[in-house]
């Protein structure tokens, strides 16, 4: 399985139960698109007080079967869903906001009730485990007050959890007591079924993946015929010194071993930011299980960009809630599917000013193409959802004002309800050209210590653009794309930019808004490891009630001494944080 979060996005379109998407999509409800404010839910007879939380409804409809998922995240110890989950304001927490909109799942963020081990952790460690009482009480009761309540339309067959150290190994709980209620699971850090807290930091004698797995079956009693449909992702880091990292393969095998039968082991793919991950297959050629090992990674949640960074999240790693959503949508067994059909061509020819657009899809899941959508975008622009039928379509737009005109054309089935990709209509020009204009939303995109990239909107008519930097033309031939990198800059210095369109015949349009960009410093991000003792003595961390804390970030590394060993990255003068060098 070769590692891609481009596979979220074509899930929007390619993914579908065999139910009508149309009628499906009229029933579910759009929500706010923010966090909710604290709740208050099942109270804890076991641990003592209420569980409390908070949850995310998005706007967007759902990605797959017409249905909302559900994926309930938990926090590890000594973090809180408020400070440490959830992006609220000024805080982007672990970043499921971003997943939530994309595939248009509710996500939710309890808090741990009572103050178990004395950080806040969830109750994974009992020697027993209830679907009734307890943190796995309280949190299946939490799961079903949103699956039976109509107005979030949550898929059953599409519910999901993931948690961090505590939260991971509590996952796994859940996983294995409900594999009827959890379709995926995501365990980040997570110690196995069956260890204690005090064995956290190595996998003590005779803990195995075929003891976890045989307990994991135990837990699930009569539901345990359910593991034939779930899946599980397993996350974890090589500078986790706080849970054993040999934990995570433990893990996931021991998933393995509940779920059954033979598995082939199939390629690693690379982490972007370092690592890999490698799927398991079952006999039926199915992935049922992912192991991701992220380089450099201490005990943190990986966010990446876009999270916060500090207090066991690591905003500079791979970004977990994207890849492990896309592994659940993607290798989900529960959720019957069907193809879309494929838009095969698409074109629009100009007589005078009528505009005639033509497609043609091909590949429907089953019926006939129900409808065709044309969009035209210019001077007079179209919004067509009724252009035509069938397996292919003309259809003439009078009347269109001079300019230029882009478009696309998408197909919808007539069974199904579900739409193709979109066909893209490259640029024409209706009537006269309008004279040349200058490009517009010129912006700096990124910048490095030599280098600024900028990006600015397509002009009509261009053919090309040039790019001027403090007045002086940067680009020998002229730029076919709306983004340049203007390298061999000083490090640490402003510079001022104006982008001019080109057209046919080497006319040029007047220059753009100006905007102004600055290089970075040139600091130089070195990582180093070294005992947690040895980190404070070098001015690199600083201690606080007998925990090292890294300067700047304040993340906190574990006890002030010689027995904890951390890796920790100056990213800025005065700055660490645990974990290489992004």
């Amino acid at each position: 399985m070769a590692f891609s979060f481009s596979r979220a996005a074509r899930l929007l379109v390619l993914l579908a139960v065999l139910a009508p998407w149309a009628g499906a999509q009229a029933q579910v409800q759009a929500g706010p698109g923010t966090w909710s404010g604290n709740q208050t839910w099942a109270s804890d007879s076991v641990n003592g007080g209420a569980l409390t939380g908070y949850y995310y409804w998005p706007s967007t409809a759902p990605a797959l079967a017409g249905k909302r998922a559900l994926v309930l995240v938990l926090h590890g110890c000594a973090q809180t869903a408020a400070g440490d989950v959830i992006d609220g304001t000024g805080d982007k927490g672990y970043n499921w906001k971003t997943v939530a909109d994309q595939y248009g799942a509710v996500i939710l963020a309890p808090n741990a009730t009572g103050n178990l081990y004395g950080s806040h952790c969830w109750d994974w460690a009992r020697s027993t485990h209830s679907r009734t009482v307890g943190h796995s009480g309280v949190l299946l009761d939490l799961i079903n007050r949103f699956v039976s309540n109509p107005q979030y339309a949550i898929d059953p067959n599409q519910v999901y959890v993931a948690g961090l150290s505590s939260g991971g190994a509590e996952t796994m709980v859940l996983g294995c007591l409900a594999p009827d209620i959890f379709a995926g699971i995501g365990i980040n850090a997570g110690p196995a079924l069956g260890v204690t807290t005090a064995q956290i930091g190595s996998v003590p004698s005779g803990t195995s993946a075929t003891s976890a797995g045989n307990n994991c079956k135990n837990l699930a009693g009569t539901n345990a015929p359910a593991f034939a449909t779930q899946v599980a992702g397993v996350v974890w880091g090589t500078g986790d010194y706080t849970v054993a990292q040999g934990y995570g393969p433990l893990d996931a095998a021991a998933m393995r071993v509940a779920y059954g039968g033979s598995f082939t082991k199939g390629v690693a793919a690379s982490v972007p930011t370092g690592g890999s991950n490698i799927p398991y297959m079952n006999a039926n050629g199915k992935v049922r299980t992912s192991e991701m090992t992220v380089t450099g990674m201490g005990h943190a949640w990986p966010a990446g960009t876009g999270g916060q960074n500090g207090n066991y999240v690591d905003a500079t790693k791979v970004n977990y809630p994207a890849f492990v959503t896309d592994f659940w949508f993607t290798n989900n067994l529960r959720v019957a599917r069907a193809a879309a059909p494929t838009m095969a061509s698409c074109s629009a020819s100009v007589s005078g000013s009528t505009v005639t657009v033509n497609g043609a899809a091909s590949g429907a899941a089953s019926g006939a193409i129900g409808s065709y959508r044309v969009v035209l975008n210019g001077p007079t622009p179209v919004d067509d959802a009724a252009a035509g039928s069938g397996a292919s379509f003309s259809k003439a737009y009078a009347a269109r004002a001079d300019g230029y005109y882009s478009g696309s054309v998408t197909a919808t089935d007539n069974t199904t309800g579900l739409t193709s990709n979109a066909c893209t209509i490259a640029q024409f020009l209706v009537g006269t050209a309008p004279a040349l204009q200058a490009p517009a939303g010129l912006a700096v995109a990124g910048a490095s210590a030599g280098s600024i990239t900028l990006s600015w909107n397509a002009s009509n008519g261009a053919t090309g653009y040039n790019v001027y930097r403090n007045g002086a033309k940067v680009n020998a031939a002229a730029v076919s794309s709306t983004g340049y990198t203007d390298a061999g800059l000083a490090p640490a210095t402003s510079y001022s930019y104006q982008v001019s369109a080109v057209g046919n015949g080497g006319v040029e349009s007047a220059r753009s808004a100006t905007v102004t960009g600055s290089t970075a410093s040139g600091f130089v991000c070195t990582a180093t490891t070294s005992s947690n003792y040895a980190h404070v003595q070098a001015g690199r961390a600083h201690d606080s009630g007998g925990y090292a804390l890294a300067n700047g970030s304040n993340q906190n590394m574990g006890l002030d001494n010689l027995f904890y060993t951390a890796t920790l990255a100056q990213t800025a003068a005065g700055y660490y944080v645990i974990g290489n060098c992004p």
